[in-house]
């Protein structure tokens, strides 16, 4: 018998979960039994996990409570937790029924639902964005010629840029609203589309824990978002000496303090506007893409080991104990296509940290602009470390002129059935 505390951790079991949260589950096993509930059976997970319940579709919460309280029958849980956008109101839920550690499944709620986000940022005056719940092409349309062009559609409840779009006039609302409202569609907890005022400026993300209601924030996250009128992420550098951090740390902890969060990882996404930061959203969870990742390499903070402890009712240790930078550079192809040709030429460098290829010469790539996502288009990652984030960002764009990619483009008919939406031609 282990002697080690046992962590719950709920997690999705889709085939780039190793490639994006493999690190998260890896460092919790160092330090902890883990039991795990999640969608599939357990495979690349095994070495981490000391026992496994397969819930086919963890937001069942009856089904995920029944597994989580079998799981608690035959280990002695200190603590439950997600990484998982989807999961976190269930596994809140469950937490609580459990009696273990956790933020409120209703300020879970508000921050899975955008719309009461932004109502909580108003009415504690954190900086924010203009914004309307709609569910009418209609209601868009009104919204739209109220707040001003440009605006941003998106779905009151999704993730990962999923049906979010920039609209620049109003010719173009009605294929916007389109795409916004059938991501929009697959909400559990709102299935409004928004409209809101578009920010003007760079992105961030600000890494803050929450521990006894206190918030430390640990690092900041500079972004590369691709051209309007989609926000898909291409890129993304942490630096342990970023100035920028001590700018952005006030509003990430307003934030936080606005929708009650109290305890766990959040990843606080805004843009900084004339140089002041305005809120995007606030994810109650560790970000995704590596990020988690990226703060290790650059500081030596350990996210996903800090969420464990902070479940288990345990001060997350947060001294740093490097001072770098660490860079991640998302692959996308220049067209939609078969993708056929895929290798990296040259040597591997010791700064060349990582390099992941999740889609292989045969399978077909469908870009926004052609009616896909980040799951349909991206093709990889290449992750860089540096001294700062500056040659950590140059090395991983050297990284991606090693590869040698080639796509076969859709023809002309392939493309219109695809769905290319007009303001993308």
């Amino acid at each position: 018998m282990s002697d080690r505390p046992v962590v719950l951790v709920v997690a999705a079991a889709d085939m780039e979960a190793e490639a994006y949260r493999g690190y998260c589950l890896e460092s919790i096993a160092a330090v902890y039994d883990v039991v795990l509930i999640t969608g599939d059976e357990p495979s690349w997970e095994v070495p981490y996990i000391k026992d496994c319940i397969v819930v086919p579709d963890p937001t069942d919460q009856a089904a995920l409570s029944a597994a989580g309280r079998s799981l608690a029958q035959r280990h002695d849980i200190a603590g439950v937790l997600t990484w998982t956008e989807w999961y976190l109101v269930p596994v809140a839920r469950l937490a609580r029924q459990l009696g273990l550690p956790t933020t409120t499944p209703e300020v879970m709620q508000a921050c899975r639902n955008k719309a009461t986000a932004r109502a909580l940022f108003t009415r504690h005056g954190v900086p924010s964005a203009a914004s309307v719940s709609v569910r009418t092409l209609q209601e868009a349309r009104a919204t739209a010629e109220r707040i001003g062009y440009p605006v941003v559609l998106k779905p009151a409840a999704h993730a990962a840029s999923i049906g979010v779009v920039r609209v620049d006039t109003p010719d173009e609302l009605t294929a916007a609203y389109s795409l916004a409202d059938r991501a929009a569609s697959m909400g559990v907890e709102n299935t409004d589309v928004l409209v809101e005022e578009y920010l003007d400026g760079p992105e961030v993300s600000v890494e803050c824990v929450t521990y006894s209601g206190e918030t430390t924030v640990v690092a900041v996250t500079r972004k590369t978002v691709s051209e309007p009128p989609y926000f898909e992420e291409l890129a993304h550098s942490v630096d342990a000496a970023d100035p920028l951090l001590a700018q952005v740390a006030p509003a990430a902890r307003a934030a936080i303090r606005a929708l009650g969060i109290t305890t766990g990882v959040s990843h606080v996404e805004m843009r900084l506007v004339d140089g002041r930061p305005r809120l995007v959203e606030v994810n109650g969870r560790l970000g995704g893409d590596m990020i988690g990742h990226l703060v290790h390499l650059a500081t030596g903070i350990d996210l996903p080991r800090a969420a464990a402890d902070i479940a288990c009712d345990r001060a997350p240790d947060l001294t740093p104990t490097r001072s770098s930078a660490a860079a991640i550079r998302l692959i996308y192809p220049d067209t939609s296509g078969a993708l056929t040709h895929l290798h990296l030429d040259g040597p591997h460098p010791q700064w060349l940290e990582r390099l992941h290829f999740q889609h292989h010469p045969g399978d077909e790539l469908t870009l926004p602009a052609d009616g896909g996502d980040m799951f349909t288009a991206r093709i990889g990652y290449v992750i860089t470390t540096a001294p700062t984030a500056d040659l950590a960002q140059s090395r991983a764009e050297q990284a991606i002129r090693s590869l040698g990619v080639e796509v076969s483009p859709r023809t002309a008919s392939e493309t219109d059935r695809g769905g290319r939406h007009a303001w993308a031609a």
